[in-house]
């Protein structure tokens, strides 16, 4: 989850860090979120222990169903374009590089033999990982294939707003223990953002979270692809559902506890979906499904192996009811079935529109709640 995050710094014109208070214990929320996951002794910087499955659970760590499922939509890519002699897939923000590896076990042996991946990470490469995975920091450019991103944009690090007394929205100013205060007015391009995606009414306390450089950072990833399919997988929400007081939270543990930007625990906040969807942009533009609608279409479905089999292959029974479980978990609502999955279709590759199947996808503007807490 810490893959490039499109975000350079940015200054006030003596040359001060925007946001920062003369004796540098505030600042906004995305300089300090960016201090607390990326810099040196960042959360997403370490090597020791679990990593990021120490913290928190992705579909990733849940069930190698997802892997397999991400494996069978590269392989539907694949027959789109034609099966070209290189097939690339991008495992953006890669954390241990646990989904690139179930992919390429899954791959039939033809299509891994072409298939060139890469893991985009910011962390160093962990021991043991598969040879033919390249590790990098950034995306390659001129991908032919599928660029799969999950749970990235939720960590790409943003400024806040909150409103104040009189209702005007303010950027949020905070310290490394998590103490807040408000700062300046929103501005420029944050402002007219908020205006568009997320317009905070008069009332005082409501808070947004400015995703301009998510949509920016997606909309870089998105250009790394020449032929095929971009997706990216995140709990998020639309806007006629914007939660009113954000969505900012941290994870230490296994548990959510407070956002502290100390590099003690993880920093996210919910993505704003059909903004990221917008900024995108390309024919046939992008398409909106939730993980349950996708996963089924790509076979996942949960459903009960027939009783029968109890009978006749009871080892075989006890399996498949272990792994209808776990794609029960995958596709439930309220968890991890309502993640949102971004599609953008790029390029000239006809037929990969379709790989989803007739399973009709949202439109950026379709009503639709929020994505439920971290995986």
């Amino acid at each position: 989850m810490t893959a490039g995050t499109a975000d350079g710094d940015r200054r006030e014109p003596d040359g001060t860090e925007q946001g920062r208070e003369p004796d540098g214990t505030e600042r906004g929320w995305r300089a300090a979120a960016r201090e607390a996951l990326y810099g040196p002794e960042g959360f997403y910087r370490r090597t020791e222990g679990p990593g990021p499955a120490g913290h928190f659970r992705t579909s990733v760590h849940a069930s190698p169903l997802f892997a397999r499922a991400v494996a069978r939509l590269l392989c539907r890519v694949d027959e789109a374009l034609g099966r070209p002699p290189v097939l690339h897939f991008v495992d953006m923000a890669a954390g241990r590089g646990e989904l690139v590896t179930g992919v390429l076990a899954a791959l039939p042996e033809e299509t891994a033999a072409r298939t060139r991946a890469y893991a985009v990470e910011l962390a160093d490469r962990p021991a043991g990982l598969d040879p033919r995975v390249e590790w990098r920091a950034e995306p390659p450019r001129r991908i032919t294939g599928l660029l799969f991103a999950n749970e990235w944009l939720d960590n790409v690090p943003l400024e806040v707003a909150e409103t104040d007394s009189a209702g005007t929205p303010r950027r949020v100013l905070v310290r490394a223990d998590g103490t807040e205060r408000l700062g300046e007015p929103v501005g420029g391009e944050e402002a007219a953002w908020l205006a568009r995606w997320w317009p905070l009414g008069g009332e005082p306390g409501l808070r947004a979270e400015i995703g301009l450089d998510r949509d920016r950072a997606w909309a870089s990833a998105v250009a790394a692809v020449e032929r095929g399919l971009a997706v990216a997988v995140d709990y998020g929400h639309l806007a006629r559902a914007r939660p009113p007081f954000g969505t900012l939270t941290g994870f230490r543990d296994g548990r959510e506890t407070l956002p502290v930007p100390d590099g003690s625990c993880d920093i996210t906040a919910h993505v704003a979906v059909d903004a990221c969807a917008a900024t995108a942009g390309g024919p046939p533009g992008a398409r909106l499904l939730t993980q349950r609608e996708a996963l089924r279409a790509l076979g996942v479905t949960g459903a009960r192996p027939p009783l029968a089999l109890a009978s006749s292959d009871p080892a075989g029974y006890v399996r498949a009811l272990a792994g209808a479980g776990e794609a029960a978990e995958l596709t439930a609502e309220g968890g991890l079935g309502d993640f949102w999955w971004l599609v953008q279709v790029v390029g000239p590759a006809e037929g990969v529109a379709d790989v989803f199947g007739d399973r009709p996808g949202r439109s950026t503007g379709a009503p639709g709640g929020s994505g439920s807490g971290q995986g």
